[in-house]
């Protein structure tokens, strides 16, 4: 699965928009399954309540760069520690729709063991599901909305879709 992943070598310069990083943090199962972290923002958040998500979000001023941003969050929002994860690469950054910004994503491959710890504030719910589940286009359906093509995928009850939604299909292969 590892060498059907989609990635950019470069993240580009997302300019002048604001931005955003998230990590697509990947790692092996113990049956040797990839698995992709995704968090359920809690309905108390003040932006995307309730949404699957990448782990992420804007960058603070020490931070280097969408990398360094996409880490930090990660470690806060998962406990995935920085200095575990190897950076595969990049995908197309995109605008969301709710907001004026850049998401920039980082792909990156977690080393074992993974221990994933939500923080109380940011993470109502983990799902890690399989990449080839996710990549199974028979799983998804979309819905045409404002000239866009909305996808959904359904996440043992609750639903991945939006943006986070694009990324994962264009991680998988589904979205070129």
């Amino acid at each position: 699965m590892w060498d059907r992943l989609h990635l950019h070598d470069v993240h580009p310069e997302p300019g002048d928009a604001p931005t955003a990083a998230v990590l697509a943090a990947l790692y092996e199962d113990d049956e040797g399954e990839v698995r992709l972290v995704l968090t359920k923002r809690p309905e108390t958040m003040p932006t995307h309540a309730g949404h699957i998500s990448l782990p992420g979000g804007r960058p603070h001023p020490e931070d280097g760069g969408p990398v360094d941003t996409a880490l930090r969050e990660a470690r806060e929002e998962v406990g995935i520690e920085p200095s575990r994860v190897g950076v595969l690469g990049f995908l197309t950054p995109l605008d969301t729709v709710e907001y004026s910004l850049l998401v920039v994503p980082v792909v990156g491959r977690v080393a074992p063991p993974l221990l994933l710890v939500p923080s109380k504030r940011e993470v109502e719910r983990i799902h890690t599901p399989r990449l080839a589940d996710l990549a199974d286009a028979a799983r998804w359906w979309s819905i045409p909305w404002n000239g866009w093509e909305v996808w959904y995928y359904d996440l043992d009850g609750d639903t991945l879709w939006g943006a986070t939604a694009r990324m994962v299909r264009q991680l998988v292969g589904l979205d070129q």
